[in-house]
């Protein structure tokens, strides 16, 4: 799960990259919003942001198949700190403490709920099966 999420932080980041590069419609019309989606799909930044988002995403669907999805969806909660990281590291971004703080909540939440999943997975695992009936009553 860590490496997709580093996929998923690098992705992130060169869309951020393009979208700031390709800028925002003047106006909105047909004319500019169809040069906006044109050099959108032309930009080296926002290509290769897709193409790391991809495979970000073949990984989650790997995964998703199989474990739960009560257990790998939290976990891409760690995303979050990847991306930050990565956001101030490659586009020199300011994360302020406040935003620390709401991450870290975010990932501590998430803790919580796999930890959750985690003890049921165990009570499950202790209940002996139940008597197979083959059919008689």
């Amino acid at each position: 799960m860590l490496i997709a999420l580093v996929f998923e932080a690098i992705g992130v980041v060169f869309l951020s990259a393009g979208l700031k590069q390709i800028g925002e419609p003047k106006t909105m019309n047909a004319p500019e919003i169809t040069s906006l989606i044109t050099r959108g799909a032309t930009n080296k930044n926002i290509l290769m942001g897709v193409f790391f988002e991809a495979i970000f995403f073949g990984f989650l669907l790997y995964m998703l198949s199989q474990k739960d999805v009560s257990i790998v969806w939290p976990l891409t909660a760690l995303g979050f700190v990847i991306t930050s990281l990565a956001a101030r590291i490659f586009l020199n971004e300011e994360i302020s403490s406040v935003r620390w703080t709401g991450i870290c909540l975010i990932v501590l939440g998430a803790g919580l709920v796999t930890c959750s999943a985690k003890t049921k997975e165990k009570k499950a695992d202790e209940q002996p099966p139940a008597p197979a009936n083959y059919g008689l009553r």
